[in-house]
């Protein structure tokens, strides 16, 4: 007589239960959604990372211009800069390759009767050139002159 025992657990060919079929791939689909996701969010926060390194250095590019007008107006001994200074100061500060800001706009308001003024220096940040719902940058120092 020829007997042979057969596990219930084990599909026809002996590999396994037969649930277990394709539980490998789903783990490989899987594994592949999660490291996708991760690196998707590496890519985000490198492009946050470069927002971030470009807005410090026109700010950084923003306090440079504002300490060379206060300059000027400590060497001039008045908050008063006369238009020969201020001019072509101005067109520096709006060409970003001259080392100015992206869209550049010094204004300089006197506070009162008084030896003192406002810089202010205003921009456009460059990943906002084409919309119109942004905000600008902006920089501002006061100068009080003995």
């Amino acid at each position: 007589m020829n007997t042979r025992i057969v596990d219930a657990s084990r599909g026809s060919r002996g590999r396994g239960p037969v649930s277990s079929h394709g539980m490998a791939l789903i783990e490989v689909l899987v594994s592949m959604l999660l490291f996708s996701f991760g690196v998707l969010g590496l890519i985000g926060l490198e492009a946050r990372s470069i927002s971030f390194s470009v807005d410090a250095e026109d700010r950084n590019r923003a306090a440079l211009l504002a300490n060379e007008i206060a300059s000027d107006m400590w060497l001039a001994n008045t908050v008063i800069l006369s238009p020969a200074v201020l001019t072509p100061l101005q067109a520096r500060i709006a060409d970003p390759t001259a080392g100015g800001l992206p869209s550049g706009l010094v204004t300089i308001t006197q506070l009162g009767l008084t030896n003192s003024a406002d810089i202010v220096l205003t921009w456009i940040p460059p990943q906002h050139s084409g919309a119109t719902d942004y905000q600008t940058g902006t920089f501002t120092t006061r100068v009080i002159l003995p």
